[in-house]
């Protein structure tokens, strides 16, 4: 499934490439994407959302959704031939897999996503009932999830809203007993265009690492995310000052984590968070 908002031109190079079925959520777009895709992909399953949801318009794709697994893909991303295949049979091997995050290349050039790498050189090692390397934390639009399980997470949420809006899903799948693994063999493609507003995004990550951490973390990883924030710059004190507004609605979902789930996301973290 596919969320986006007002990324015509991205839809028409992706939607090709998705083998079917797809459902494409639109979060509120004001470039004429439904009518567009139901004009030129009539087998694509649009949703119109009618505002922008954020990262939670995924959620509307999995509950609307009657297959068992869920593949995850961006405006500007696709899944490589066979992969859902592969994925499929992964997912069916592994029952407590619940996210399986895959290789990421990125561009024309087919680069390996940063992320892809550092979940690959996961130092959680793998456990014998998952398929690669464990992890607690993936990239959206490079992951195929149990939806059964990603349901009963509670999916993505609307204090994150979007940006980094993986990692309190990741945790808490783990401290429900699921599993997340990094699965080398199965492959998506992503070409982002150029980030338009690197200082928003720094702003936003630096919100949502805040906000995240509120959510879910002891709180010396709270506060030590803050002064990182402090740290930053102009970009790390807005991304602050955005978390305080929301933090009424992270501390009434607040709750700590199983302790094995906290020391193995301190593992994958600098020493001392």
């Amino acid at each position: 499934m596919v969320a986006s908002r007002d990324r015509l031109r991205a839809l028409t190079r992706s939607l090709p490439l998705h083998p079917s079925p797809v459902i494409l959520v639109d979060n509120g777009s004001s470039d004429g994407t439904a009518a567009f895709v139901r004009r030129h992909f009539p087998d694509v399953h649009v949703v119109e959302a009618g505002r922008n949801l954020g990262a939670p318009a995924r959620n509307v794709g999995v509950r609307m959704a009657e297959t068992p697994y869920v593949a995850f893909a961006d405006d500007d991303s696709w899944w490589a031939r066979g992969a859902l295949e592969r994925a499929a049979d992964v997912l069916d091997a592994y029952p407590r897999l619940a996210v399986l995050g895959a290789r990421v290349l990125v561009g024309p050039d087919e680069r390996l996503d940063a992320v892809s790498e550092q979940m690959r050189d996961s130092p959680l090692g793998v456990e014998p009932d998952l398929p690669g390397p464990s992890v607690l934390g993936f990239l959206a639009c490079g992951a195929v999830v149990r939806r059964k399980a990603f349901l009963e997470a509670g999916g993505f949420d609307d204090v994150i809203f979007f940006f980094g809006e993986e990692e309190r899903l990741a945790v808490d799948l783990a401290a429900r007993g699921w599993g997340l693994a990094y699965v080398d063999d199965v492959v998506a493609h992503h070409h982002p265009a150029p980030a338009g507003d690197p200082h928003g995004r720094r702003v936003l990550a630096t919100r949502n690492a805040v906000l995240t951490a509120v959510l879910r973390r002891p709180w010396p990883v709270v506060a030590r995310r803050a002064f990182d924030a402090l740290r930053v710059g102009p970009a790390g004190w807005e991304g602050l000052r955005a978390a305080v507004r929301r933090l009424p609605r992270a501390l009434a979902a607040r709750r700590g984590l199983p302790l094995p789930v906290e020391l193995a996301r301190r593992r994958l973290e600098r020493p001392g968070d």
